[in-house]
């Protein structure tokens, strides 16, 4: 039997964009693999991806465009032919575009994180239309801003060369999970001898397997750092020739950090002062007195707090304090995406917007901007949301507002999708998208620096299209002639790379052929400055924060929930809720898929036996875990990986698969970060009681 072998890319949020072979037999994907001559990907895919097979042809796969039959939510569709669903959508959207165009909102995120899948075509459709722009910020926007304004842009070290590293700080990420491709080269920098320390509120798979665990208490990060730079400059560990050549703002910091002893910072991050005195010692004399590369690989978890911009900001300034860049194992991986030359420009046209622009609406906000009635600051009533590549009934923080957004008659609701997710349940008009597998993309990465060409392998089943081409479609339907609308996918993906010197001799055509390729950064890319900021260095001290009337220095700032802020608030609710990323999803992607289920097959919280003792709870029962926001109700472990005050609530779970129809987004609040108006997902205030009934 034949065997034809195509070239792809895994599509998910995930720093290790791995490359894949994927293996057909008689138009069937019979194998999902890691190409082995990958450098990043060494032929290696998690167990998720691996089983890919199972996703694309999953029972449950959406195959034909539907309408709604019942109430918003039931989730009872009719099948529709594709240019009934079209015409319909068109017709919507021009009506309500006729009076103001910002009454529509286009929703979507990282479902997949394709160049052209993800937001070219449609950005186009939208921008054309006149709709309410969308501020995407539920994932990475605080750690973004904050790497902006220290290191000009998301850049950092070279993964490559970690396993080099003689100390690696893994600072708020559970890399097992999030990022296995790094962790290998974590382990095999373990074998040569070096030191790997977990910096995590819980004690994850991954902080199981490091040498050192610091749990410190959810949002004070920045704390920790400022107490790490505390002991560096009292002890003169200190790379001062790299610090005068290459940062600015050092003695504006150095008088920031010294407000910041060990024993405030231990107070405040709930650790051992002799634990924050020996990272920093342990980090200043590899670093300084050795020459030794010392690395942190920051993650995103830290930054889902009220001050997660200035606290990625701390920590992104330790390597610089001691000239860690110097060598190319050394430095800080938060991402890398701001290396790729991407022309968005180019891919999304926003010169087709009218002008004045569109107002922009968060979509970490979407409850508030859905039940909103109009009016004022806020602008006309949101009447119609188009969600791709997003499944916001679920995703999104304080859900209860936006089951209640999502829940209006009014609303006229169009849904591309895969399978009928939480936020499907909702739709008007549920369209049936490709796979990755069955469309062309590509992908550039936040982990390492190729960028990855994706080909179809196979036919997409029943009536599924592309988000590309159903957006394509949907322009003609509104009669738009632009020259545009007519470009096919690989016209847009040749169109996205942007003529640079870290991108020559890469193209649309030779990435096609070659399966990926990698940029022309050198090993050590900041080891004599040359940071994309203004002055080519690091920015202890951001003049651009100044002149916004914000801290231009790194600082701490307690949680928006917590007892300092909140003591009312947090003698009512006291424990700290965290909802990291299970082992067994991807956001809310594959969390349909039983066979990756947890094998108890439903949704938990994990909360310390000294706070279970003090509340006369026990493993195994059910509990209630409330707030002002809501009750959600989940099966309890005991489990010393949380550390005491703070419960885990491992997720994101369809609500529809839970026992109460809910999930860890009942608790969480709207509130904003500091930077980047990023939600706060781990600042999040409840209690835990016994559940009224079994």
């Amino acid at each position: 039997m034949s065997q034809t072998i195509v070239q792809a890319a895994c599509p998910h949020d995930c720093p290790d964009t791995c490359a894949m072979r994927i293996t057909v037999e008689e138009g069937k994907v019979v194998r999902v693999a890691g190409d082995p001559d990958h450098p990043p990907t060494q032929g290696a895919l998690c167990t998720k991806v691996s089983r890919y097979a199972e996703r694309l042809y999953h029972p449950d796969r959406l195959l034909y465009p539907m309408k709604r039959v019942g109430s918003k939510g039931e989730g009872r569709f009719e099948r529709i032919s594709w240019d009934e669903a079209l015409t319909t959508i068109s017709q919507r959207l021009l009506a309500i575009a006729a009076d103001n165009p910002q009454r529509i909102l286009p929703y979507s995120y990282a479902g997949t994180m394709g160049l052209v899948q993800g937001n070219s075509m449609s950005a186009r459709f939208f921008h054309k239309l006149g709709a309410s722009q969308l501020d995407r910020t539920i994932c990475a926007s605080a750690g973004a801003a904050g790497l902006k304004h220290t290191y000009g842009a998301s850049v950092g070290m070279d993964m490559s060369f970690v396993q080099e590293a003689r100390l690696i700080w893994l600072w708020g990420t559970n890399s097992i999970t999030s990022n296995l491709h790094y962790w290998t080269r974590v382990q095999e920098a373990k074998r040569r001898g070096a030191r790997v320390v977990a910096i995590d509120p819980y004690r994850t798979l991954t902080a199981d397997k490091c040498d050192e665990h610091v749990a410190l208490l959810p949002g004070t990060d920045a704390a920790l750092a400022l107490g790490i730079m505390h002991v560096l400059i009292r002890e003169d560990l200190l790379d001062h020739d790299y610090i005068r050549q290459y940062t600015e703002g050092f003695e504006a910091l150095r008088e920031r950090a010294l407000d910041y002893p060990p024993a405030r910072v231990a107070a405040l991050c709930g650790i051992p002062q002799a634990q924050v005195e020996r990272l920093a010692r342990e980090y200043g004399e590899l670093a300084v007195r050795q020459q030794q590369p010392v690395a942190i690989r920051l993650n995103y978890g830290m930054q889902r707090t009220r001050g997660g911009g200035q606290a990625t900001r701390a920590v992104a300034c330790l390597p610089s304090l001691v000239g860690a860049w110097r060598q190319r194992a050394g430095g800080l991986l938060m991402s890398t995406s701001g290396f790729f030359p991407i022309d968005n420009a180019a891919l999304q046209r926003p010169d087709l917007m009218p002008d004045p622009q569109p107002r922009t609406i968060n979509m970490s906000t979407i409850g508030d901007a859905l039940t909103h009635p109009g009016g004022g600051d806020f602008g006309p009533r949101v009447d119609a949301v188009v969600v791709y590549n997003s499944n916001p009934v679920a995703v999104a923080p304080e859900s209860g507002k936006v089951v209640a957004g999502f829940a209006r008659e009014d609303l006229f609701t169009v849904v591309l999708e895969h399978f009928q997710t939480d936020t499907a349940d909702y739709a008007d008009i549920l369209l049936p998208a490709t796979m990755q597998m069955e469309h062309v993309d590509l992908h550039k990465s936040y982990g390492h620096s190729w960028l990855l060409a994706n080909l179809p392998a196979v036919t997409p089943p029943g009536e599924a299209r592309s988000n590309s081409d159903i957006f394509r479609q949907l322009a003609q339907y509104c009669g738009w002639q632009d020259a545009c609308f007519q470009d096919d996918d690989d016209a847009l993906a040749a169109q996205a790379l942007q003529p640079h010197a870290w991108t020559e001799g890469i193209q649309w055509s030779s990435l096609r052929a070659q399966g990926w390729q990698k940029l022309n950064l050198p090993d050590a890319p900041f080891a004599q400055g040359g940071f994309p900021t203004r002055s080519g260095k690091c920015q202890f001290y951001a003049e651009a924060l100044a002149a916004e009337g914000l801290d231009p220095l790194p600082g701490f700032e307690p949680p928006h929930e917590s007892p300092q802020r909140t003591p009312e608030l947090a003698a009512r609710y006291p424990l700290q809720m965290i909802s990291p990323p299970s082992r067994h999803f991807l956001n809310t992607t594959f969390a349909n898929q039983p066979g990756l289920w947890p094998k108890r097959g439903e949704p938990s919280v994990e909360m310390h036996p000294d706070d279970a003792t003090a509340r006369a709870l026990q493993h195994e029962q059910w509990v209630e875990v409330v707030n002002d926001r809501g009750c959600l109700q989940l099966r309890l472990e005991v489990s010393e990986r949380a550390r005491p005050g703070v419960v885990v609530i491992p997720s994101i779970w369809w609500r529809k698969h839970a026992k109460d129809g809910k999930n860890a987004n009942e608790l969480t609040s709207q509130a904003l970060t500091d930077l980047g108006a990023a939600p706060t997902f781990y600042d999040c205030l409840v209690e835990v009681r016994a559940a009224a009934v079994e």
